[in-house]
């Protein structure tokens, strides 16, 4: 159904002959901008969803050659576990690593003992909640290097037939449209914008962005070590910032591997920055413990600054933003790539369903009914995040004192605690 003032819509992407034209019953088009993660899964789950009814475009100059390399290693919940499996990905994803407990400390740096003050375990576990959202006996999510996901998803892009243009999607053109970088206009029922929390399409569509920095830098680097960690990931809350330690598959010099995501003071880090070897594999031994035995370094670390961020809209009249495009939380949690692919679900079941009942694609009600499941969704998350990290960066006594006690409070009340794993699984 065509809005009523609306200037006629091609059917066709546009000019450029890597794009596949819309005939006969194909009367959906979707343009992706932006190949991450993000993108590249909503691509793979509109085309599962609609099927032979739409052509499906991704755009990103990057497609032009393989990705640059990226040491991060995401911990994907349940839910996105659903989705992957759902568009092919999962299966090519090859050893993934489950975590079958979390561990909770809050400890001062130079403490020789972190007790475990709050425990997570898989769904049928002795410590799981009694109402646990997991099937049984599923893990708490499974770890996945980010290069892996990311060939994973750009396979199944190519077997699905779906575009891969090396092209980026530059703003509106003046007579209708969008434009791309090399002059070509593509006209599709719906844009999703994914590129990225720098986004420039995102600023040339004129939707505002809200971020506040954090005063700290996320250090990443994958650790080999003795001991094996079980599949036990590990949380130590420390005065400067969070410290997770996170299971990986047997590998490496020492046969055991944990990916580190390391928050730390952005004045402390430009020290870091200069460091030898040695010295940062010191650092990081202060804070990673004895548990597990020697360690070694098995990447580079690589720090980043951390800040929050959420766009103003996450819709417009034919255009959608998924992943950190709308929005940037903080890593305490692992939870951005998990909001990304929950934005993907939410967004392709509201196209989906109007496009059933004989709707455009950027039907009006399903795009705002998208951005009010979540908008208010990820900002909670956002500030639930920002709130912890402040919670618990810090070595104030008495506030130490209360988070201590309210953790060992949780940890005793199958209710509460449920609650925590449905919203950190992404069903809550």
């Amino acid at each position: 159904m065509q809005r009523q003032g609306a200037p006629p819509r091609s059917r066709a992407f546009g000019n450029s002959q890597a794009e596949r034209q819309v005939t006969g019953r194909q009367r959906v088009s979707v343009a992706v901008a932006g190949a991450g993660h993000t993108g590249l899964a909503a691509a793979l789950a509109f085309a599962e969803r609609l099927g032979a009814t739409a052509s499906v475009a991704v755009y990103d100059p990057a497609l032009t050659g393989p990705p640059a390399p990226d040491p991060r290693h995401f911990a994907l919940t349940p839910a996105s576990r659903r989705l992957l499996q759902r568009i092919g990905v999962w299966d090519g994803l090859g050893a993934v690593q489950p975590i079958v407990r979390m561990e909770i400390t809050d400890s001062r740096l130079a403490d020789p003992v972190r007790p475990t003050l709050l425990a997570f375990g898989a769904s049928g576990s002795q410590d799981a909640p009694e109402d646990d959202a997991a099937e049984d006996g599923e893990p708490l999510a499974h770890m996945a290097g980010s290069d892996t996901l990311r060939a994973a998803l750009r396979r199944r892009a190519a077997e699905a037939r779906i575009a891969l243009v090396p092209r980026a999607v530059t703003g509106r053109a003046p007579e209708g449209g969008f434009a791309l970088d090399d002059g070509a206009i593509i006209r599709p029922d719906l844009i999703v914008v994914a590129d990225g929390a720098r986004s420039r399409l995102r600023e040339a569509l004129g939707v505002g962005w809200v971020s506040r920095p954090f005063g700290q830098h996320g250090i990443v680097a994958t650790i080999a070590h003795e001991r094996d960690h079980g599949g036990v990931a590990v949380q130590h809350f420390l005065p400067s910032g969070p410290f997770a330690i996170l299971p990986l598959p047997p590998g490496g010099r020492l046969g055991h591997r944990s990916s580190i995501v390391w928050s730390e003071r952005s004045d402390a880090v430009e020290g870091l920055s200069h460091a030898d070897e040695a010295d940062i594999l010191r650092e990081i031994g202060r804070r990673f413990g004895h548990r597990l035995g020697a360690i070694a370094l098995e990447t580079p670390v690589r720090p980043y600054p951390l800040a929050a961020g959420i766009a103003r809209r996450f819709a417009g009249a034919d255009f959608a933003l998924v992943g950190d495009t709308a929005h940037v939380v903080h890593p305490i949690a692992g939870q951005g790539l998990n909001l990304g692919l929950g934005d993907v679900e939410c967004l392709v079941r509201e196209v989906a369903g109007a496009v059933r009942l004989g709707l455009e694609p950027a039907d009006g009600e399903a795009l705002r009914s998208y951005e009010r499941a979540r908008r208010p969704h990820t900002l909670g998350m956002g500030l639930a995040m920002a709130g912890l990290n402040g919670l618990f960066s810090n070595d104030a006594g008495p506030l130490r004192l209360a988070r201590d006690i309210g953790m060992g409070i949780v940890d005793r009340a199958p209710r509460l605690k449920a609650a925590l794993m449905r919203r950190a699984s992404g069903v809550g």
